[in-house]
């Protein structure tokens, strides 16, 4: 059992979807980033970062609990525990995949992250900051656009870089998208929103 710490926001939407793809059993613990619940000392012993999502597997390696933070981290480690494809056996292949996992983590995680903040929780306008970094996430989508040419997925086949990347997309409407320009980022968004494992891991950590 893979317990899942968690809100449903960007980073946590990737854990839950990637679950619902391994079709691993899990249990949602919500951790209410909006009243500072990933303050609290019981989820500070999990991710000592205060940042969601971590998990609890109740049969980690070599037996016994194991506790993982950072969304990376564990979209490896739900991989290998599984022994699925989406984190491929080939060596080129698993770089591939795990250098446009780094570049989500590095580059649209923080960057779209900061233009969420300065066009709707910034306490002020400031339009150094809204033009930056909306800037720059639609400069980074124009790079996954390019790399997606005469691509289903972002390295050729299904994997976690999809896994990683689709949630951030998902907001798009945050950062007014302009999908004039991303035609290929587009077709992908379109696959990836039509897959029942992302619309479950969507929905599996809306609050009823």
């Amino acid at each position: 059992m893979i317990h899942l710490y968690s809100w449903n926001t960007s980073n946590g939407r990737k854990a839950s979807i990637m679950l619902e793809e391994l079709g691993m059993e899990y249990e949602w613990h919500p951790i209410n980033i909006g009243k500072d619940e990933q303050f609290q000392p019981h989820f500070l012993k999990l991710s000592p970062n205060n940042r969601i999502p971590a998990i609890i597997d109740t049969d980690g390696p070599g037996g016994g609990e194991f506790t993982l933070f950072e969304s990376g981290a564990i979209l490896i480690y739900l991989a290998e525990k599984a022994g699925s494809d989406l984190w491929p056996a080939d060596v080129r292949k698993r770089y591939e995949v795990l250098q446009w996992l780094m570049w989500q983590m590095g580059g649209v995680g923080p960057m779209q992250g900061q233009a969420h903040h300065f066009r709707r929780a910034a306490k002020e306008e400031i339009p150094y900051g809204i033009k930056r970094y909306t800037d720059e996430t639609h400069r980074l989508y124009g790079v996954m656009d390019k790399q997606l040419e005469g691509k289903d997925f972002i390295c050729g086949e299904y994997s976690i870089a999809d896994i990683a990347i689709y949630p951030w997309c998902h907001r798009h409407d945050w950062v007014e998208m302009p999908w004039d320009k991303l035609p290929n980022v587009k077709r992908w968004f379109d696959m990836m929103s039509e897959r029942p494992a992302v619309q479950r891991g969507l929905d599996a950590q809306v609050v009823k």
